[in-house]
């Protein structure tokens, strides 16, 4: 499964969370009622979700509301322990907090969140996050993102938009002013894509299957103020990419997950690294790529940047990819995501999504492999239903229970 997230109208975290409210192939209620039961952890005072279709600007979108009460200033001290059993939010809040304290100029742990500090800007952030770890997209590509322009009234008085941290926080992106007169992406907005985003760029090829809405607070006359974003899969058969690789001696090994973080965000579908002996027997590593031959020429920037290779080599490749879709299954009451390989109208893999199935083992004393072998034996149960021309379809949200 892939997503393509449109941000050419800007984006915030309440039109993010609602984008994927709308996305959750189970149904908003249940969509809801996740992000609800995690929002439920995050302290003492109630953090409430409402959830109501809307119109923008003639668009139907989903409006995520988090009705919190009005709360201080919060310094990344303050917030940081309350979400501690929640990682991707926990990394989404540090870039944050990095952010305002460069353009700030002060420490980290000081920085106070005043404009994104509230418990409704910290739910938007918890919110997305768990919708991200429950749909468990492969592979993410955010559009450029529209900033609007003029200035804004924050807790630090006028700033021009965008306003500092946003630019720091999509540093190295593509952004345009738009039309947009004030602020099109907030900060939470900048600090979720880029936490989400994998590659940066237009809707890749793809078949969509669904596709989530989300409503900013505003109703311009000019344009729907929304976020889309389009759920499917890569176009099925061969397709031309470029494989793009160096060989490496002397970089510091401790940076390698950046440059593959680095050439991923470049627009690479694919990166890894293998380890080489070189000449006089000294170890090295050869970075190989695969991307997109649009996204060719931003990957191999990327490592001219990154890295201390002085060339790169390219060869067009053809890349011949299996029909797929997902389902979700449960194994001993709890829900996994389950991965389907299709060729010839006949499901030849399974993979159950790890994460899902690990945590499945520690509530339950299962071992592992046996989640494993549970998961796919209930996602291959009743496949001749998906057989045929339906055997794309990503919008499969059936939950599959194994008879054993």
């Amino acid at each position: 499964m892939i997503w393509w997230i449109d941000a050419g109208a800007g984006a915030s975290g309440d039109m993010l969370l609602g984008a994927l409210l709308g996305l959750d192939p189970d149904g908003l209620p249940a969509a809801q009622a996740a992000v609800d039961g995690v929002l439920a952890e995050l302290g003492a005072a109630p953090v409430p979700l409402a959830v109501e279709p809307v119109r923008r600007n003639g668009l139907a979108a989903t409006r995520a509301l988090v009705d919190a009460p009005e709360s201080a200033p919060r310094t990344w001290r303050d917030i940081r322990p309350a979400l501690t059993d929640h990682p991707a939010a926990l990394t989404v809040f540090a870039s944050l907090a990095h952010a305002e304290a460069d353009v700030h100029g002060c420490a980290v742990d000081d920085v106070h969140f005043h404009e994104v500090g509230a418990l409704d800007a910290i739910a938007d952030i918890v919110g997305v996050t768990t919708l991200w770890e429950r749909l468990a997209p492969d592979h993410i590509v955010v559009s450029a993102v529209c900033v609007g322009s003029g200035s804004v009234a924050t807790a630090h008085g006028q700033l021009p938009v965008p306003v500092p941290a946003v630019t720091h926080l999509l540093t190295g992106v593509p952004t345009f002013s738009g039309a947009v007169v004030g602020e099109a992406c907030t900060p939470t907005g900048a600090a979720l894509l880029s936490f989400l985003a994998d590659a940066w760029g237009p809707q890749p090829e793809m078949v969509v299957h669904a596709v989530g809405t989300g409503a900013g607070s505003r109703d311009p006359d000019t344009h729907p103020n929304v976020v889309r974003i389009l759920s499917g899969e890569p176009v099925a058969g061969a397709e031309g990419l470029t494989l793009i690789e160096t060989t490496i001696d002397d970089l510091d090994p401790r940076i390698y997950p950046d440059v593959l973080d680095r050439v991923r965000t470049a627009g690479a579908l694919e990166a890894w690294i293998t380890p080489v002996i070189m000449k006089l027997g000294r170890p090295g590593v050869v970075l190989t790529a695969l991307a997109p031959s649009s996204a060719a020429d931003q990957v191999t920037a990327a490592l001219f940047v990154h890295t201390t290779t002085l060339g790169v080599r390219r060869s067009e490749v053809d890349r011949v990819a299996l029909a797929r879709d997902f389902v979700t299954v449960e194994v001993a009451g709890m829900r996994i995501p389950v991965k389907r390989g299709w060729l010839d109208g006949e499901v030849i893999t399974c993979q159950p999504e790890f994460r899902n199935a690990r945590e499945v083992a520690a509530a339950t004393g299962l071992a592992v492999r046996e989640v494993l072998d549970r998961a796919r034996s209930a996602a291959r149960q009743d496949s001749w239903n998906k057989k045929g021309s339906d055997a794309t379809d990503g919008g499969d949200s059936d939950v599959r229970t194994p008879e054993n």
